[in-house]
């Protein structure tokens, strides 16, 4: 029997490292035996310690039969979603360089650990997959205490206790300072569209991508943005506070608040891509670095649009100069988009993405870009089963040693 055949356990929310200090892959009989072992000791009921031992168990049985089999465990992140799915990407890739796999085995615990079957779809044949269930003589107990289990994990606690103790806070603090209960609304509003758009680990991810160090020149303009934004709310309080004497229309008291607020704001947002565009050049990523320098003209025109309809509301300008002002700013973005599209075909021509291997943005294997056209903005992608694929080339994301596409 040639075909080798890798017996995968994974342990999505990586208890393995939280509970016993061992980071994955962990690849082998004796190393998963031992590692499944420490896991029982530290936390007897973990579920993932009976799937490392089932893993286990089917190796020897497959070994026994003559199959050439090997048995490894690969762990995600504590914060499940793209940061484990990008984690287990990586394990997976780091186990199938090391090993010729021709398929795998996949054994589960049946819970948020199937999120990988995609994952790892794309990179090798799934024969199987086996879902571990732990006994129990009555199923109620079972679901109780894997329930009080799953509330002591930090992603699930943070769901099941601190969303309603934000929102407990957010009310009370709106009470005591007589805001009403349109403003933790609002909040709430804020957050469930960031959850139910997904922007959730994009906003993490970027505000991780910071990079906070006073060694590098960027932090002078993080600061900066900082500075600058908060300045820009307290410049739109006052002028509210001010201006709510004598006004009391809620339209004209929301323009002034947004026209002191965009004062100083777009350089706040410019000063933060400035700093970005300078750590992504450090990290010669300039496909992303043109990206962020794209993203500063049009954010101001947004914001100048928005400020001149503010203006137009108040009455500071006549229709015809808003109409004016709002066409200068429009055909200024579509010299914008214009220069994005040389500079971002500039860049790709000078990187040389034939032969590249192509991701997408949670680390899923496409394939191999045997063509492109930056003039008609398309690249053909090779898969491993000889099919080609069209991308537009406006899809990368960034381009190193591989290609990501979004």
């Amino acid at each position: 029997m040639t075909e080798r055949i890798l017996i995968l356990s994974i342990d999505i929310d990586n208890d393995l490292y939280q509970k016993t200090g061992i980071s994955g892959p962990v690849i082998g009989r004796n190393a998963n035996l031992s590692a499944a072992s420490k896991l029982a000791l530290a936390d007897p009921l973990d579920p993932d310690s009976n799937v490392m031992f089932e893993a286990v168990k089917k190796f020897d049985s497959m070994k026994a039969e003559g199959f050439d089999v090997i048995v490894a465990t690969i762990t995600g992140a504590e914060k499940e979603g793209y940061f484990a799915d990008v984690e287990i990407s990586r394990q997976i890739d780091k186990v199938l360089d090391k090993f010729k796999i021709d398929s795998c085995i996949l054994v589960s615990d049946g819970a948020s650990d199937n999120r990988a079957i995609p994952l790892l779809k794309t990179r090798v044949k799934i024969n199987s997959v086996d879902i571990v269930v732990i006994k129990s003589a009555d199923k109620f107990e079972n679901t109780y205490f894997t329930i009080l289990e799953k509330l002591k994990e930090p992603h699930y606690a943070r769901i099941v206790f601190g969303i309603p103790a934000i929102l407990l806070m957010l009310f009370a603090l709106s009470y005591y300072f007589n805001f009403g209960w349109q403003l933790p609304a609002a909040l709430i509003g804020i957050y469930l569209l960031i959850k139910g758009f997904g922007l959730e680990d994009a906003l993490v991810s970027s505000f991780r991508g910071l990079g906070f160090s006073i060694e590098r020149f960027s932090f002078i303009f993080y600061m900066s943005a900082i500075f600058f934004f908060i300045l820009s709310v307290i410049i739109s309080y006052g002028t509210v506070t001010n201006i709510s004497r004598t006004v009391s229309d809620p339209v004209l008291l929301v323009s002034y608040a947004i026209e002191g607020f965009l004062l100083l704001f777009p350089l706040s947002i410019s000063l933060y891509l400035v700093g970005r565009i300078l750590d992504l050049e450090n990290k010669h990523l300039r496909y992303k670095a043109i990206n962020n320098g794209i993203y500063i003209g049009y954010t101001i025109i947004v914001l100048t649009i928005l400020y001149f309809t503010a203006s137009w509301v108040i009455g500071q300008i006549y229709f015809w100069q808003y109409l004016a002002f709002d066409t200068a700013v429009i055909l200024l973005g579509y010299g914008i988009s214009k220069l994005s599209s040389f500079l971002k075909r500039s860049a790709i021509k000078r990187s040389n993405i034939k032969g590249k291997y192509v991701l997408n943005d949670i680390g899923g294997y496409i394939g191999k870009i045997t063509a492109f056209d930056t003039k008609r903005g398309v690249m053909l992608i090779k898969t491993d089963y000889n099919t080609l694929i069209k991308y537009d080339i406006d899809r990368i994301v960034s381009i190193s040693d591989k290609v990501l596409i979004k």
